[in-house]
This record gives structure tokens, C-alpha cells and sequence, in this order.
């Protein structure tokens, strides 16, 4: 099976049954199936070959969902990107993925024209008109299905586009083993039904969003796609829990958090969840106590993996000891996958001489075929970064990163990538970038020494961040400083920077 079979299957057994509801309407699995393959048809008179890389640049959408639908009916792989990204780094990772297809709005299309990508060809989302391939031209096309492409388990799937430590954004790409892996296995795990609303709260460049779609898709529920801007409206995310009655959660705890607080969650008569999944960063225990008080019928899922694994553990957090302070743990290997660790003496983390202690390291089916452009992962194992201990039952908890790599709001961030950017601003010189605080308090903070006389503002520093990087990348906070702390061995001493960050 690969991942286009799972609605190709649910609709033909169900093709009336509601599969996707979004901003711009709903759609049957009979509806989204004809739409795929009408998209199917229109990409190949792009160009669009087995093996080829196609871009979604646009907002969530029923639409963009047919889209990624067709690119894999043509044995291509599909690369969503942020739709918040500015043209700047978008043309970066389209140049990258040599990428000449692109499913995007109209407006985007046009910041793209010339400069370079003169062979970029596109599917037009949001209009009806124009020099360019649109939405109401798919009518032209067959809803019938096509011969499909014969291609392997590990075929490339799809590529999401990660934090670089060089400043440039790696591209994870994922095969069809790899993403069916953990489908089945949280379908499994969920016993999903059609009787099942999931919410779709992440973006679709992050990977929590793939249990969202393929998930409900196997199981012939149904999905309700949360628009980018609600993401983060506490209020507003809790009205549509009310409306929607989903039955199925998933999200980085940070949402969660805010409806909480923030969105009457907790004020709310019993909701219909039956299952709330949350993974990205830890879950601070006194908000998960609150929530697993609040919701006594639920069943709750504290699932771990970077990207270049997806999930590769998992842990039901069933009943929770009052006098427990610290989170929850990250619990044992699921998918199929085998996780371990390895003793580490990682500069910059603290010390611990335990054997208990070290870095996760993950093999099995969910591990990337590797980056884009690099050499392939095979059968090696994936070090995950992740400082974490075993506990005496055998399961894992979470310590920290190894590396520098930060947690923002649950997404994954390089220092080193909006380094590049601040040194790209001709008025600094040295730079640092660290987060202080956690959770939704997490915060970037940029140190920088000037060569000028009278250095940057923030605002100066936001608006040259913005056109580089994306907004879950723009600094909060900027110190100038006569000059940069440094270790004996003279490199930055980022452990010197988190605490003026803290002070």
C-alpha cells in the first residue's frame, strides 16, 4: 500500500461519507478521490514525472490536500512549505529541491517570476483567471483514475523542510514505508472509526499534521483543517472544539496551554475527545494535570520523535502522582522502531556519569531516507540529539538537547540558521541567538556586537529577520553588547548567553 491508496480505499468504500472539511468548503472521499486525480492529470500536462518533487506554497485547504492527493497518484513527492515564508527563502528551498511545479496562490506566483526560476511552472489555487494553470481549469480534466506508477515502499513520499545548523534548511526526505509506518501504527493505537472528527491544528510542513490526515483517512473519518491563523487564538480554537465535536486531538502542548488558560477550556461541560495527543515539547505537569482532570474519559498520548523519525515513542499518560513536578516521560519505542542510547560527552549539557544517561538513538522503519542532497540514512541508526534517561521500567524521559538546538513554541530551531541571517545585516558583526524560558514564555533573544557606532534597533533587526526567515524564527529580544562571551577554547559560550538571557 502506498499513501494515495488510503483514500483511493475509503473511497471506494464510502465515497458519500465526509472526509475534509476546510476554509474553502467539503469534501466527500468520493469527492476528494475525483479531485485527486483530476489534479493527477492536470500536473502531468505540467511536466510532472515519477520521482519528481512538486511545492505547496498556500494556506491549509481542501484544495491543497487534492494536491498533494494528485502529486503522489504520479509516483511524485510533494514539498509543503510555510506559507508565511517570505519569497526569499521559499526560492532557497525551491532551488534546493529543484523543484519547476509549484501549487501556490496567485500573488505568490508573482513574487516568484524571473530570478532564476524562469522554468518554475504553476497550479493557481485562489484564482480563476490568469496567465497561469487555475483551479476552475481542472474541470478540463478526467476525474477517472490513472495507470498507476509502479513504485517501491521506500519511493520518496514527501520532503519537509527542517532547521539547519549551516544557516541553510535541510530538507527530511520521508518514503511511503516510512510514513505508513507510523500511520497504521496510530491507527492501530487509535482504533479509528468514520465515526471520528479529527482536528488538523499543525501546518502541514510539520509532521504532526500527517497523523491529522492520513490517520482519519485510513480510518474513514473525517477531518476539519484548523486555518494557520486560528492556530494560536485560544478563544477561537475552543468555539471550534465546541462546533466541530471532535473526538480526536493533536497538537503541540503550547495550543493546548492557551485554550486552557487563555480559552475556557477547562470551563467547557464534557467534551467528546476520546483522544488528545501532544508531542514537540514537554508537557509542564501542573497544565497536564488540569487536563487530564478535565477530561476523565479521554485517553492521553505523550508522543515523541524529531522529524527524521516522526514518532518513535510513546506514552498513555493514564493517572498522574500529585507530588510529580517534573513532565511526563516519552515512554517506550513504538512503529516498530528499536531506541536505545548512546553514552555521550557532549560539550555544553550537564554533566551526568550514570549509565543511564545519553543521547536516543533510533532505527527502524520511520527513519528517514535521509536529507535532500546529502547521502542516504540506510540502515544506519538516527542520533537524535536528545539527552535522555532510562527509567527502571524501561521506557525513556527527556532531558534536553545535546546540541544547541533550541525548543520554541514546539518547533525545532538552529541557532545557527537565524545567526546567518542577523550576520547577513551589515551593521553587525559578531552574533549569538539563545531561548530563555519555556513553554509559551519561550523566547529568542539575540546578542550581537555592532560595528556601528549606534547599532540596530529591534524593529531595524525584526523587519531584516522577516525577509530571510520564517515568523516562528524572528528574534523577541535584541542585547547589544561591547563583545560576546567566549569558552577557553574560543568559541561562543552559549551557556554564558542563556543566563544573561535568564537575568
Amino acid at each position: 500500500m502506498m499513501l494515495d491508496d488510503i483514500v483511493i480505499r475509503s473511497a471506494a468504500r464510502a465515497p458519500h461519507a465526509p472526509a475534509l472539511r476546510g476554509p474553502d468548503g467539503v469534501l466527500t472521499y468520493g469527492q476528494l478521490d475525483a479531485l485527486a486525480n483530476q489534479v493527477a492529470r492536470a500536473l502531468l500536462g505540467l511536466g510532472v514525472q515519477r520521482g519528481d518533487r512538486v511545492g505547496l506554497w498556500t494556506e491549509k485547504s481542501t484544495r491543497a490536500v487534492a494536491a498533494m492527493q494528485g502529486v503522489l497518484r504520479l509516483g511524485a513527492a510533494y514539498v509543503p512549505l510555510d506559507p508565511l515564508n517570505p519569497a526569499r527563502r521559499t526560492r532557497a528551498m525551491l532551488e534546493d529541491c529543484r523543484i519547476d511545479v509549484l501549487v501556490t496562490t496567485a500573488a505568490r506566483a508573482a513574487e516568484l517570476r524571473g530570478g532564476g526560476l524562469e522554468q518554475l511552472r504553476f497550479l493557481i489555487v485562489d484564482e480563476d483567471t490568469g496567465p497561469w494553470l487555475t483551479w476552475s481549469g481542472l474541470a478540463g480534466f478526467s476525474p477517472a483514475p490513472l495507470p498507476r506508477p509502479a513504485l517501491e515502499e521506500d519511493a520518496l513520499a514527501y520532503i519537509l523542510y527542517t532547521s539547519g545548523s549551516t544557516g541553510t534548511p535541510k530538507g527530511v526526505c520521508i518514503s511511503h514505508r516510512n510514513a505508513l509506518a507510523f500511520i497504521e501504527w496510530s491507527h492501530a493505537l487509535l482504533e479509528t472509526t468514520p465515526e471520528d472528527r479529527f482536528s488538523n491544528h499543525a501546518p502541514f510542513f510539520f509532521d504532526l499534521s500527517v497523523l491529522d490526515l492520513y490517520v482519519a483517512f485510513l480510518g474513514g473519518a473525517s477531518v476539519t483543517l484548523i486555518p494557520e491563523a486560528l492556530a494560536f487564538s485560544p478563544r477561537q480554537l475552543v468555539e471550534l472544539v465546541r462546533a466541530e465535536r471532535f473526538t480526536v486531538w493533536y497538537s503541540v502542548p503550547s495550543a493546548l496551554i492557551l485554550m486552557m488558560t487563555e480559552g475556557g477550556l477547562l470551563e467547557q461541560p464534557p467534551l467528546p475527545f476520546r483522544a488528545v495527543l501532544f508531542a514537540g515539547e514537554p508537557f509542564p505537569i501542573r497544565h497536564l494535570r488540569s487536563l487530564r482532570e478535565h477530561l476523565p474519559g479521554a485517553r492521553l498520548f505523550n508522543l515523541y520523535g524529531p522529524t527524521e523519525t516522526n514518532v518513535c515513542t510513546w506514552h498513555e499518560v493514564t493517572t498522574l502522582d500529585p507530588a510529580r513536578t517534573e513532565p511526563v516521560p516519552i515512554g517506550r519505542a513504538s512503529c516498530g522502531d528499536r531506541v536505545w542510547l548512546a553514552r555521550t560527552d557532549a560539550p555544553d549539557t550537564t554533566s551526568d556519569e550514570r549509565a543511564d544517561v545519553g543521547e536516543l538513538m533510533v532505527e527502524g522503519p520511520t527513519v528517514m531516507l535521509g536529507y535532500w542532497g546529502q547521502e542516504p540514512q540506510g540502515a544506519a541508526p538516527y542520533a537524535t540529539g536528545d539527552l535522555c534517561r532510562q527509567l527502571p521500567d524501561g521506557s525513556f524521559e527527556y532531558l534536553g538537547r545535546r546540541d544547541h538546538m533550541m525548543k520554541v513554541r514546539g518547533r525545532r530551531i538552529e541557532p545557527g540558521e537565524i545567526e546567518a541571517a542577523l550576520l547577513a545585516h551589515p551593521d553587525l558583526r559578531e552574533v549569538g541567538v539563545v531561548a530563555a524560558g519555556t513553554g509559551l514564555e519561550a523566547r529568542l533573544v539575540a546578542f550581537v556586537v555592532s560595528t556601528a557606532p549606534k547599532g540596530p534597533t529591534l524593529l531595524q533587526v525584526k523587519k531584516h529577520c522577516a525577509e530571510r526567515l520564517p515568523r516562528y524564527m524572528i528574534i523577541d529580544e535584541l542585547r547589544v553588547l561591547p563583545e560576546l562571551p567566549r569558552t577557553p577554547n574560543g568559541k561562543l559560550d552559549r551557556r554564558a548567553l542563556r543566563a544573561l538571557a535568564g537575568a
